[in-house]
């Protein structure tokens, strides 16, 4: 017969067998990320020894085969196409986990909240299309322009990273202590005052890092930006010149790129890299300084 004894190390040593398998799973993935930097960095690297770091991140000229590998324009547009999609997604999303977090009632955030969430499952591929069919023709019958431009695109990627602010600027508002708005109603505010003195500055924090993971993912963003940016080598003067990103320069070039071309995309993914690496990491900084508080 198995004693209480007996029981209680298999149980013990159950667990231990779990937390090893579970740790391998963790590790696993974190090694993934590992090797894909280091590829990375190793193909990208020694085109910047060669050529030079500054050749190549204020080069003004992109022509590989001719020995110009300068990406500066993209990385401004890139930038300026990020900004514009900040300001419009920015606005929108901030209002709509307003809307969820302080006015709609049970029903309605069962309707509208998975909704909202399913915007993040679209593939960037139909928001493209979408921009392709529709933006494009009003921005070019309306203002003017091919229609292929630094505004379509601010606009598509505006909206595709709606789902990311809404989700954690809404957390961030529901993590805000009832009793906040308790005390500011009993004081004598309207439930605006409230919200825009009380409950949104509590939680700003986490609605500034929910914008900053929205620059990640627009920054991030290809497909949808080569059917709708234009791809002109050159910094945009106003929002409806056309521009390319540093995305899409790797998306377009990658697949017939050689010798140094290859090198020279690859260096491209090292910057981008690089910039969605401080993002996250001042993202999570936000996080973390809000939860120590």
């Amino acid at each position: 017969m198995t004693s209480p004894r007996m029981i209680k190390e298999n149980s013990i040593s159950q667990e231990r067998y779990i937390k090893w398998i579970l740790m391998m799973f963790a590790f696993s993935s974190i090694l993934f990320l590992f090797l894909i930097f280091i590829f990375i960095f190793i193909e990208g690297l020694p085109l910047f020894s060669k050529v030079g770091f500054t050749k190549i991140i204020f080069g003004l000229r992109w022509a590989p085969t001719k020995g110009f590998f300068g990406i500066f324009p993209m990385i401004i547009s890139s930038f300026l196409v990020t900004i514009g999609a900040l300001i419009i997604g920015a606005q929108l999303g901030l209002s709509c986990a307003i809307y969820l977090s302080e006015y709609a009632g049970k029903k309605m955030k069962i309707f509208l909240k998975p909704g909202l969430e399913l915007l993040a499952s679209i593939p960037s591929v139909v928001y493209g299309f979408l921009g392709l069919i529709y933006i494009v023709p009003l921005i070019r019958r309306y203002l003017g322009g091919s229609g292929f431009s630094l505004l379509t695109t601010s606009m598509v990627l505006g909206i595709m990273i709606l789902p990311t602010i809404i989700s954690i600027s809404y957390d961030s508002l529901q993590s805000v202590p009832k009793t906040y708005r308790d005390g500011s109603l009993a004081m004598g505010a309207t439930k605006w005052q409230t919200i825009h003195m009380v409950v949104v500055p509590s939680a700003s924090s986490g609605i500034l890092a929910s914008f900053i993971l929205g620059m990640g993912r627009a920054i991030g963003e290809t497909m949808a930006v080569i059917m709708v940016a234009g791809n002109a080598l050159k910094i945009p003067r106003s929002p409806l010149e056309p521009l390319r990103t540093l995305t899409s320069n790797i998306a377009l070039e990658l697949a017939y790129a050689s010798g140094d071309h290859r090198k020279g995309l690859f260096a491209t993914g090292v910057v981008l890299l690089v910039i969605i690496m401080i993002l996250n990491y001042v993202a999570n900084f936000i996080f973390k300084n809000k939860v120590i508080k």
